[in-house]
């Protein structure tokens, strides 16, 4: 018998989309940054309903429940209508190297620390936008940390870096 992840919450869904709504037509690049750290800030109601949602769907086995190398991850969106064209995927990292990929339409980032100093690709808590066309290996570093990660249409690449 096989057991399935439980169902990703509705608002879970209805939470990415309004950043996926906010920034629908907008060139993916790392000047996007800041309006994503202005409009939904880390100490916003946004940010705190999201990572309350992503510490939830951690321990309830719908987010983050498969694992390799260290890393658990998982893809609970599928690109689609709902979400803008962006797939959502989440993944847990505790002071390591990830996988180089690269982002054939570009990544966004959203930075959620689990120990204070745990940092994404240098950022500690907050929005990191990667470009089309670029790559890297994701690390985290100064501890344990989720990452929300937006691809425009679920496009990533795994590569040797």
């Amino acid at each position: 018998m096989t057991t399935s992840a439980p169902a990703v919450p509705a608002e879970f869904v209805t939470l990415v989309a309004k950043v996926t709504a906010r920034i629908d037509g907008r060139p993916i690049e790392p000047a996007l940054t800041d309006l994503l750290n202005t409009e939904f800030p880390p100490d916003g109601p946004w940010f705190s309903a999201m990572e309350a949602l992503c510490h939830r769907g951690c321990a309830e086995g719908w987010l983050c429940a498969r694992e390799a190398g260290g890393i658990r991850f998982g893809r609970p969106v599928k690109p689609g209508e709902p979400t803008h064209g962006f797939s959502v995927d989440v993944v847990e990292m505790d002071d390591v190297v990830g996988p180089h990929h690269s982002h054939p339409n570009g990544e966004i980032d959203l930075v959620m620390p689990l120990d204070n100093k745990a940092a994404f690709d240098g950022v500690v808590k907050g929005w990191k936008v990667y470009g089309p066309g670029s790559a890297h290996h994701p690390t985290v570093s100064g501890g344990k940390a989720l990452v929300l990660y937006l691809l425009p249409q679920g496009a990533i690449e795994f590569t040797r870096g």
